[in-house]
């Protein structure tokens, strides 16, 4: 009999341990507080990792597999996947272990000492459901001076022929990113995101989280994430029948109050595996040809799975475990307390902190270019960043949370995975949200007590990594404008910054 172990994001039929899975072997899956508490996870994220898990479990034994499942609160739990492990080899004399590559370096390291601590073999298979597997991404990575997202998934493209006719790409360009960052129209009809109705499995599990997890970031109600692949498909054709219409256009924008816009919201049901992603990429180019989406949309929403998703994946093991210590900037403030209250006077930053506590969620513009737009300009610890990042959203892993937050948010890499640093003023801000003309600061007030903090941080950012940054090629126009500021304007946006860090150190309201 083989000991076959499922992770929480290893929730599929496919994965790589279940292949030639017999109704004798012993299929694991458990809930442990190794798992669920090396960082605080958001509560629902809680929620969905487990529901998922378990309704998973009921499938696997309603096709008549063998499941033993450990509950959080099953009083001989051990608290730790090792620990399960050895109590299920024993109990159940298994002569192997087959465990599918986890997804974070963490879990791996600690898989291969399970090699010394176990008294049967383990067989370490790779995880397949991935576009790109590893060792392909090191290889195309092998010599190349940059390793620039935009080329892997033009040969990504080719690969799976996405998007493709004899010609070359579908429109004769392959990426249609420029039309896909229009401000928010006024009077957009936002369609309601897939929203499942939690079932007894999930009220259960829910109840469980409240017990267990009081102290755990977020609000657990009311929940509404798939919980199954039929659910999870669901979710999918809702978002290809309704959204993506409209999400090329606007999957930029932020409108306040409205924190799913017109994006598939489906992140968190790729990572655990209820879905696959050329399933998604597959029916996303069929609503293309059949008119139902334009190029610009179906494009771009590719673009994020075949290849953003997959080279970010590349990223971390190509790089790891030395990617998690990067720090290029040198980067030292502490993550002030707003970032879990949200108590302060930033009015986006306020928005996309309670909607993030409210849905263990927000969009990739709110994460990008206004929490971490914020955290690159006042110079953020990575590991405080990276943790509150890992912490809070539902779809995150380390191997997809790390080098988004390191590489594209915090340049803490040095330029690896991004070409420059993702910094911003207000204006940007203004732009692409109406977040401003609520809030207290003002957008086109560039100093003084008004001023929008973006504006002066964005400046002071500059000048205080002027060292490591004028030489980037795409920086010069901005030190071009710094260098044109007077003594006087240089000294005020010091002088503001100075007095927004201290304010910000003192726990103020900023």
């Amino acid at each position: 009999m083989k000991l076959r172990l499922i992770l929480g994001d290893q929730l599929s039929l496919s994965t790589s341990s279940l292949s030639g899975v017999s109704k004798s072997d012993l299929i694991l899956m458990c809930e442990v507080r190794q798992e669920a508490t090396y960082v605080k996870h958001h509560k629902k994220k809680i929620a969905f990792v487990f529901s998922a898990m378990r309704h998973f479990a009921d499938d696997l034994r309603q096709r008549g597999f063998n499941v033993r499942y450990v509950t959080y609160d099953d009083p001989n739990n051990s608290g730790s996947l090792l620990g399960e492990v050895e109590k299920a080899l024993c109990l159940y004399q298994c002569n192997e272990l087959v465990v599918t590559k986890p997804g974070e370096q963490r879990l791996l390291s600690e898989f291969h000492a399970w090699g010394d601590d176990l008294p049967v073999p383990v067989v370490m298979r790779e995880d397949d459901r991935f576009l790109c597997s590893i060792d392909d991404f090191a290889q195309w990575a092998d010599g190349r001076k940059q390793l620039r997202m935009e080329y892997f998934y033009r040969e990504m493209r080719r690969k799976y022929s996405v998007l493709m006719d004899a010609d070359g790409p579908i429109g004769g360009q392959w990426n249609y990113d420029a039309e896909n960052r229009k401000p928010p129209a006024n009077g957009l009809d936002v369609p309601e995101t897939y929203k499942a109705e939690p079932d007894e499995i999930t009220q259960d599990v829910m109840s469980l989280v409240e017990r267990r997890f009081p102290d755990h970031f977020g609000d657990l109600v009311p929940f509404h994430f798939a919980v199954t692949r039929d659910q999870a498909l669901a979710a999918l054709d809702e978002f290809i029948a309704r959204r993506l219409r409209l999400f090329g256009d606007y999957q930029d924008a932020m409108i306040q109050g409205e924190p799913w816009m017109y994006h598939s919201h489906i992140a968190l049901y790729l990572n655990c595996g209820l879905l696959d992603p050329l399933e998604c990429i597959e029916r996303a180019e069929a609503a293309f040809h059949r008119g139902a989406a334009p190029l610009n949309a179906v494009e771009g929403f590719i673009r994020q799975i075949l290849g953003w998703r997959e080279y970010v994946r590349g990223i971390y093991w190509l790089k790891m475990p030395e990617y998690r210590a990067v720090n290029f900037l040198n980067a030292d403030r502490a993550l002030p307390e707003f970032y879990w209250s949200g108590d302060t006077q930033m009015n986006c930053m306020r928005q996309c902190i309670t909607e993030t506590k409210q849905n263990a969620y927000a969009h990739h513009i709110q994460r990008l270019m206004v929490l971490g737009n914020f955290a690159l300009l006042a110079g953020l610890h990575p590991d405080e960043v990276n943790e509150w990042y890992l912490l809070v959203y539902a779809d995150a892993y380390e191997w997809v949370e790390l080098p988004n937050v390191s590489g594209m948010i915090l340049f803490a890499d040095g330029g690896l995975l991004a070409s420059k640093p993702y910094a911003a003023s207000g204006s940007y801000i203004n732009k692409m949200s109406n977040y401003c003309g609520s809030c207290k600061y003002k957008p086109t007030v560039k100093n003084g007590p008004t001023a929008c903090p973006f504006n002066y941080l964005y400046w002071d950012f500059l000048a205080r990594n002027d060292g490591k940054l004028r030489g980037n090629p795409r920086m010069g126009f901005m030190y071009k404008s710094l260098d044109r500021m007077s003594d006087e304007k240089r000294q005020a946006i010091q002088d503001d910054s100075r007095r927004f860090f201290n304010a910000m150190q003192a726990n103020e309201k900023v």
